[in-house]
């Protein structure tokens, strides 16, 4: 199977398990900005409102992402194929065009993530390089044998993170102590609720690039919500409880707290390279579109090796991180509403012929680009409130209205 295939998945072929769609979700979201951000809630809002803002955003974002797999499952295209028709052929190429360069950053600080946690248990900071190389070469070599191999090593990787979070799980449950108690106000509220929703909804890009090899749209669909939800309602409140026991939000400390290295570095290390599988397959999904004649294999092992190498020589991402989601959610969260207003409110199929041939495509879908750009403004000005879900509904609305003046089919040929 071709590494980074944007061909349609016959249906014929669309035989992978839900079971291997449901880990690949799981293993993405199992990772340590998880934990940050319910020690981030806990921090701000005390334990019972945390614990109830992170079950109710977890499980809504995780909803609006579900929502959009069985497009994967019906058509058999990948996301940014898709994107064309709601977006128009160069609208898709930009997206994919940011995909492409963020995910850079995102593979490189995984790749640290998971060497920081591998050099504190075996070798020390010197091997600090050797360990992020190895790291960043082996997920990558995961990746470029296709999206069945994925499936395997998730396979493996999930049930192991799951023991070494449950004996870390045991650990802060021991440690722990009684949470402060707040009383926010409902502005307040708001902005936790977008926090969680928000982070949930940075997967919403992907929606169709793994389920299109699973036949079940339906099943698609809770497999991805589970994915996604499950290890939120578990790893955020635990997120929680180690930054109380730690008094830092910092993953890196709070994890340090339990005195439980070896466990700490299984997790971190196959939470972090589980997520780059994701990371790297998404990328070269996202630079095919835009380079027609690269190849799928050759694509990857490019894209995974840059990344590899910007972790080598960038040791200050972690403390971009709070910008780059910033940036991301003003970009992404508006091209996600655009999605959810044309295929899943308005239910359009998609022809697969026109998808494919670039000459029948209008280069820019006039409304979703206007939608696009009125959620990235709303999503600006509402950030000191919440910013996710105002611009969501804000770019549905935008698209939804000039749709049904017929201004979504205005044409602009490449």
């Amino acid at each position: 199977m071709d590494a980074a295939d944007l061909s349609p998945v016959p249906e014929a072929q669309r035989t992978q398990p839900t079971f291997d769609l449901f880990l690949i979700f799981i293993a993405a979201n199992v990772v340590a900005t998880t934990l940050q951000t319910g020690a981030v809630l806990g921090s701000r809002y005390g334990g019972n409102i945390a614990l109830g803002l992170t079950v109710v955003g977890a499980a809504f974002g995780a909803l609006l992402v579900a929502l959009l797999a069985p497009v994967g499952s019906r058509w058999g295209v990948p996301s940014m194929i898709a994107a064309r028709l709601p977006l128009g052929y160069r609208g898709a190429q930009l997206v994919s065009l940011v995909l492409f360069i963020t995910n850079f950053a995102w593979i490189a600080l995984n790749n640290q993530i998971a060497a920081s946690a591998c050099a504190a248990v075996l070798g020390g900071p010197s091997t600090l390089i050797l360990w992020s190389a190895a790291l960043g070469v082996a997920s990558t070599a995961v990746v470029a044998a296709g999206p069945r191999a994925v499936g395997f090593a998730d396979r493996f990787a999930v049930p192991v993170m799951a023991i070494a979070g449950a004996a870390l799980t045991y650990s802060a449950v021991t440690l722990a102590r009684p949470a402060p108690s707040a009383s926010p106000s409902s502005a307040d509220l708001v902005w936790g609720l977008d926090v969680v929703i928000g982070y949930q909804v940075s997967w919403l890009l992907m929606f169709a690039d793994y389920s299109r090899y699973t036949r079940s749209a339906a099943r698609a669909g809770i497999a991805v919500w589970a994915g996604l939800a499950l290890p939120a309602f578990w790893l955020m409140p635990l997120g929680l409880t180690l930054a109380q026991i730690a008094g830092s939000d910092d993953p890196g400390r709070m994890l340090a707290s339990l005195g439980q290295g070896w466990w700490t570095a299984v997790l971190i290390t196959l939470a972090s390279v589980t997520t780059n599988f994701v990371n790297i397959y998404m990328s070269s999904l996202a630079w095919r579109t835009i380079a027609s004649r690269s190849t799928g294999a050759g694509t990857v092992w490019t894209i995974g090796l840059i990344g590899t190498a910007i972790g080598l020589l960038s040791t200050g991402l972690l403390a971009q991180f709070g910008s780059l989601m910033t940036l991301l959610g003003s970009i992404l969260v508006p091209v996600g509403g655009v999605f959810l207003a044309h295929f899943v409110v308005l239910k359009k199929p998609i022809d697969i012929a026109k998808v494919y041939d670039t000459t029948a495509l209008e280069a820019v879908n006039i409304a979703g680009i206007v939608a696009w750009i009125a959620g990235d403004i709303v999503y600006r000005v509402a950030a000191p409130i919440g910013a996710t879900l105002p611009a969501l509904a804000s770019s549905m609305i935008v698209y939804l209205v000039l749709h049904s003046f017929n201004i979504a089919v205005t044409r602009v040929k490449p």
